[in-house]
């Protein structure tokens, strides 16, 4: 397939699908979702096309598990909520059916037609159903068609597969199934159109070829540094979701490669791009991509991951450029960290909207990492009792391991997790780890007069 065909020739391609008969593919039923299988057959055997689509069929010819299983139809919405109860219509830019089966949601898409001249030349009415913005980006589109104008509107040739329930063939239109066996990414269509259509697919190509370790077609590729300032223009809240999406899946720092080779981190990262172009082998920069592998051994490990967290990674190489800067002018250094962070924080939220219930813990994440050097006192043993203790001090460690604390420093707040209340009272003393002070003796407390009471 051509990268650089119009849609009318694709669609004219598209025509007539290279089958892919059972005896040829290892997908097997077995492996498909017993709730997905419920919904293609309900389908079938109301007289509709039924057929998985997208992530589920590729990452089953890889022999992946997937997440989630999606099904394509020429059964309207509303004609698939009559055949399901249990079933809930959602969207305002697709219209989509939600068939819920306990935990379980099975994605029931009718198949959609494609923006192209034939759509033009018979006269379809697109008034109400398609709405694109200047810029060429799809804002609202509910024109439904056939399965041979569906395959346009998938992004990637590999995500663009169907698995026929009727007789269990994989139908392949624009060359997927070559290019999964070869791991392959490819855009469907001419690239520079399908990326002005939606920027997202830009980080969307960045995902796939990182989750799947697949290589990112020359064609797909070379526009991206040219059209990433298109995300400027996508709302940072969808940018949230997409950053969670690449971040939180196991394979963060192979994203964070290519974000950075493919000229989209300074779309989403701006401060964190200005860091890593100023010195990409700082102490900052080695605790951004020791806590970015950490966080692919969390998940790997089936370990919670959180976006708090992430995003103290992330924005942690800033907040110390921040830092060094407001240190300098205001010297108390707790208070200059948090200015700092705060400032980082106000910009980052321009780009990606990341909600307060994650901003404040990461806030108090790295306003605490200043206590972890002082160690003598009752103040070291409340430090422990404070509420993002933990989270505060995983961050402590992944700077320690980075070599931005002493190994030392880290060692200490480990050990005194372990001991008794006694134990980590002696620990605190003025003295030091619990040894006498010079001439055998400990130091004695002073005592504090009692405030005469108030008149």
């Amino acid at each position: 397939m051509n990268d650089n065909n119009s849609p009318a020739e694709i669609l004219d391609e598209a025509a007539a699908p290279h089958v892919v008969a059972r005896d040829q593919h290892p997908i097997s039923r077995a492996n498909i979702s017993s709730n997905a299988l419920k919904v293609l057959y309900r389908l079938k055997e109301a007289g509709y096309q039924a057929f998985l689509v997208g992530g589920a069929v590729r990452d089953l010819l890889l022999g992946l598990h997937p997440k989630d299983f999606d099904v394509a139809t020429n059964a309207h919405p509303d004609q698939v909520k009559q055949l399901f109860r249990n079933c809930r219509l959602i969207g305002r830019r697709f219209h989509l059916a939600h068939v819920r089966f306990g935990y379980e949601i099975i994605e029931v898409a009718t198949f959609r037609a494609a923006h192209t001249p034939i759509d033009e030349d018979n006269s379809v009415d697109e008034a109400g159903h398609r709405v694109l913005d200047d810029r060429g980006r799809i804002l609202r589109d509910n024109l439904y068609g056939t399965i041979e104008e569906d395959v346009w509107r998938r992004d990637f040739t590999a995500n663009a597969l169907y698995y026929n329930i009727n007789d269990f063939s994989v139908w392949d239109y624009v060359g997927g199934y070559e290019d999964a066996q070869a791991r392959v990414l490819r855009l469907i269509g001419d690239p520079e159109t399908r990326y002005r259509e939606d920027p997202v697919r830009m980080l969307r190509a960045v995902r796939f070829a990182a989750k799947l370790d697949f290589g990112i077609h020359i064609d797909t590729a070379t526009p991206i540094p040219k059209l990433a300032w298109m995300l400027d223009g996508v709302p940072p809240a969808r940018l949230f979701d997409e950053v969670n999406k690449m971040f939180l899946a196991g394979y963060a720092i192979r994203s964070f490669e290519l974000l950075w080779d493919l000229g989209l981190l300074e779309h989403l990262f701006p401060d964190l791009a200005v860091s890593m172009n100023a010195d990409s082998n700082s102490v900052a920069a080695r605790v951004l991509r020791l806590g970015l592998e950490g966080t692919d051994e969390r998940v790997r490990a089936d370990k919670s991951v959180t976006p708090t967290f992430l995003f103290a990674v992330l924005m942690w190489p800033a907040i110390r450029r921040a830092f060094e800067k407001l240190q300098a002018e205001q010297g108390a250094e707790i208070q200059a960290l948090l200015a700092a962070c705060d400032q980082v924080t106000a910009r980052q939220q321009a780009r990606v909207a990341v909600p307060k219930r994650f901003t404040l813990p990461l806030r108090e994440i790295v306003g605490l990492q200043p206590r972890f050097a002082h160690r003598e006192g009752r103040r070291a043993l409340r430090l422990l009792d404070h509420p993002r203790f933990r989270a505060a001090y995983d961050f402590m460690l992944l700077r320690a391991a980075a070599g931005e604390v002493e190994q030392e420093v880290a060692q200490w707040w480990t050990d005194i997790q372990n001991k008794s209340t006694e134990e980590r009272t002696t620990m605190v003393e003025p003295s030091g780890e619990g040894q006498p002070s010079e001439g055998g003796q400990r130091r004695r407390r002073r005592r504090r007069r009692p405030r005469p009471p108030s008149a």
